[in-house]
């Protein structure tokens, strides 16, 4: 009996912890895990910024163009004697003389380098101050965006609600809540970031304005198409002509200090400037920016060419 026994407990499996296949398979497990938490954030992410671009953005330049249709001319223009320019009623031919009237005007050729107090932008309010969200702010027009689509009777996108209808709020790669702002205004020829009428969008980060641009040129390129960053220098080498244009300056923390170099490319000569600083964390800023992932992230403006 007790050699029978002892034949049994030899004969059994002493269990002593996890194979290395059973490991492999844990561990395979959590990487599809993280993985997948990781793909589930990109895609939120991308299906926010979708959202910008389908409800907020396309529905102003709709009731951009739905404002025309019905009027008959740009935004803020003036119907008895039209400018094409937005905020044309606001501008003067000559100088001191309402352009709408154009008393004595017969003395100057009606282009717009000839009427003055032109390129005024339009908005609901100033929202960020001149400057906040990139250089190169225009002043704000005296006309209201809002009043100016409900006289025409045109319905304007949500937006945050009923009178904030031009601003739309999405939060930042870095958790943090940033407010989109809509203007327009009329960028005289030879803007860099585009000549004639143009939708301002306020607030984007560098992230969320590539996208767009991608959805609207086909290509992220700040310096060329219909989408373009506000306030950049215009290209004036001869080498700078009809050739490729410049990348979005700017990151999730600081812009980027575009230097008059050698080792540049020649679409970068004449763009020679001070990094941008991005004081959103603390009050004074730094020389070169904060990098803490906890700040609020680099906001710029952008200029969208429209068709009227």
């Amino acid at each position: 009996m007790p050699r029978t026994n002892s034949f049994r407990r030899l004969g059994r499996k002493v269990q002593q912890g996890f194979t290395l296949v059973e490991l492999a398979i844990v561990l395979a497990v959590i990487g599809l895990i993280i993985g997948a938490v990781a793909i589930a954030k990109d895609v939120q992410r991308n299906a926010e910024y979708q959202k910008v671009v389908n409800k907020f953005a396309y529905q102003w330049k709709m009731a951009y163009d739905q404002h025309y249709q019905r009027t008959g001319v740009v935004l803020g223009d003036c119907q008895q004697a039209p400018t094409y320019m937005v905020n044309g009623s606001e501008t003067e031919i000559p100088a001191g003389t309402n352009a709408c009237t154009r008393a004595g005007s017969m003395a100057v050729a009606g282009i717009p380098e000839n009427f003055a107090n032109r390129g005024l932008k339009i908005c609901s309010g100033q929202g960020y101050a001149a400057g906040q969200v990139g250089g190169g702010d225009a002043a704000l027009a005296t006309q209201n965006l809002r009043t100016l689509m409900t006289r025409a009777g045109v319905r304007m996108p949500p937006g945050r609600g009923e009178g904030h209808e031009d601003r739309f709020l999405y939060i930042d790669s870095n958790g943090n809540a940033v407010e989109l702002q809509v203007c327009f205004q009329w960028n005289t020829s030879g803007t860099a970031s585009g000549a004639g009428n143009v939708m301002v969008i306020r607030g984007l980060t560098p992230d969320l304005a590539r996208f767009m641009d991608q959805v609207i040129d086909g290509k992220p390129d700040s310096r060329e198409g219909r989408f373009r960053i506000q306030s950049r220098p215009a290209h004036n080498a001869a080498t700078e002509a009809n050739a490729p244009g410049t990348q979005w300056e700017a990151n999730n923390t600081e812009g980027n200090n575009i230097a008059n170099t050698a080792a540049n490319s020649a679409m970068t000569n004449s763009d020679a400037r001070q990094a941008v600083t991005n004081t959103s964390g603390n009050a004074g800023g730094t020389a070169t920016g904060r990098t803490f992932d906890e700040d609020r992230v680099m906001l710029v403006t952008a200029h969208w060419t429209m068709e009227q």
